[in-house]
């Protein structure tokens, strides 16, 4: 079922949340980024090591895309030699945000609308977390055994 941190995770969400839940509730605002000249190889392993599925990209002090397990899949898989390509190959960009103070339920409609897995979450304009499809799925599951 769910291991030891990942019901501590659903236990926090929970308390957490009172009448409406937020985006910033859900959030996780260790923010895990890479310069945009790493190779994918390289952003790969570091996801793995990591066990998350996003890397925010900067270009200097600025945030220039997200890469994620996807685009390295598809990278892989449409070209021969992958060894010298950058993660600025291959990234989303603009990066695709929510406003903190949203509900879960228009992070879940705006993943869904543009097929995406990953938001970075802003606050007065500036990013400061980011939320996972999982992160959703976790909240909307323990939301649905209060209900039901």
């Amino acid at each position: 079922m769910f291991t030891g941190i990942e019901s501590e995770i659903l236990i926090f969400i929970a308390s957490k949340r009172d009448a409406m839940a937020t985006v910033g509730q859900l959030m996780t605002s260790n923010l895990s980024t890479i310069p945009d000249y790493t190779t994918i190889k390289q952003a790969a392993g570091h996801m793995h090591t990591q066990h998350i599925g996003s890397l925010l990209v900067k270009n200097g002090e600025e945030f220039s895309g997200i890469i994620t397990e996807t685009d390295v899949v598809r990278a892989v898989a449409e070209e021969e030699n992958v060894s010298g390509i950058s993660v600025a190959q291959v990234m989303s960009s603009p990066i695709l945000t929510v406003e903190k103070k949203l509900s879960p339920h228009y992070a879940r409609d705006l993943m869904a609308d543009r097929r995406i897995r990953h938001l970075a979450v802003t606050e007065e304009g500036k990013i400061v977390g980011i939320i996972s499809a999982r992160d959703l799925l976790a909240y909307f599951k323990t939301v649905s055994k209060e209900v039901g």
